[in-house]
């Protein structure tokens, strides 16, 4: 066989295979591809849970004196609607509060004092009538006796004097009804009344303090929903907030490490624009996966199941944080 035949045969051979000098950088790939993933860090982000204030009655937007970005504490208006009605709704409960408390006043008051005089006179005369009576009657039983003066006559003073002493009772019991006042059924209706009014009163004064409402807790104006003037439906959102308190992370994790995170465990995490870490506590470990393979479990595929896990950080940091904003969670040593 001739050499250059088997020179071209080996020439052949070398560009059947282009891709042999590659080999060694090939083999980094597949190992590299093949290593253990990192399972103490991961990807999240920061995710809100906003507090929507609105109001439970209807009307006009008459003030709304914060505005997006503003960081406002707890107690602070947010916003008021127009209640003039409701301001006259409390007017007329606090006149028939008072009218209703006039009223049981007077009704256990008894009659006023010149009628309880004018009764007392009349019970004055109506004894003098009766002491007269008695002294009349006692004369005629003496002449009777001796014989002085008739039958008849007797018993005319006799007549008088029990007309005198039921005048006298009638009038006592009229003096002493006087004093008392209405009947006892009659004044608990009036005490019923005025705690009826005392409610209505409540409910009158809650309809225009509802239309004016407060932040319940300090934080960030995320958002607001009408301008001045507009008309807002009752129970819509007016205000959207952001308190510290209410920010949290959110990562994933995969199945081989949802087994050692526990709630209360403390992680750290960092976000661009900021080289430090900082401190969180894992809040919630979701119970269920959140990706399920479209095959049987098996060894090689329980890596592609991931879990939700929730993490707080320290409110006095949660307020330079933002929704959306993607950080990075270092897990560390369990504790």
């Amino acid at each position: 066989m001739s050499a250059a035949p088997l020179l071209s045969s080996r020439k052949c051979e070398k560009m059947t295979r282009p891709w042999q000098p590659y080999l060694p950088l090939l083999a980094l790939i597949v190992l590299a591809g093949c290593s253990k993933p990192n399972n103490d860090h991961f990807q999240g982000y920061i995710e809100g849970e906003f507090l929507r204030v609105a109001a439970p009655l209807a009307g006009q937007l008459a003030a709304l004196p914060v505005r997006r970005g503003m960081v406002v504490p707890a107690g602070a208006t947010l916003f008021t609607l127009e209640h003039s009605l409701e301001s006259g709704g409390v007017a007329e409960a606090e006149q028939g509060l008072a009218r209703a408390t006039s009223q049981l006043a007077d009704l256990t008051k008894g009659r006023r004092p010149t009628e309880l005089a004018a009764v007392e006179a009349q019970l004055a005369q109506a004894r003098a009538a009766h002491n007269l009576a008695s002294l009349e009657f006692a004369r005629m039983q003496k002449l009777l006796a001796n014989q002085v003066v008739s039958r008849d006559t007797y018993d005319r003073a006799e007549a008088e004097l029990k007309n005198t002493t039921a005048r006298v009772d009638q009038l006592t019991a009229e003096l002493e009804t006087a004093r008392l006042g209405a009947r006892p059924d009659t004044i608990a209706a009036a005490r019923a009344e005025v705690q009826a009014a005392r409610e209505r009163l409540q409910q009158a004064r809650w309809r225009p303090d509802q239309k004016n409402q407060a932040a319940p807790q300090g934080g960030l104006v995320f958002d607001t929903f009408y301008t001045v003037g507009e008309f807002v439906p009752a129970g819509y959102p007016v205000v959207s907030l952001l308190p510290p308190g209410q920010v949290k992370l959110r990562f994933f994790v995969p199945e081989t490490v949802v087994g050692t995170l526990k709630i209360g465990r403390p992680v750290n995490f960092s976000f661009d624009g900021d080289g430090g870490q900082h401190p969180a506590v894992i809040s919630f470990v979701s119970p269920q996966a959140e990706y399920t393979p479209p095959v049987i479990y098996s060894r090689e595929t329980r890596a592609q199941l991931v879990f939700l896990i929730e993490a707080r950080p320290d409110p006095a940091e949660a307020a330079s944080l933002h929704p959306g904003q993607p950080v990075d969670v270092h897990l560390g040593p369990a504790a």
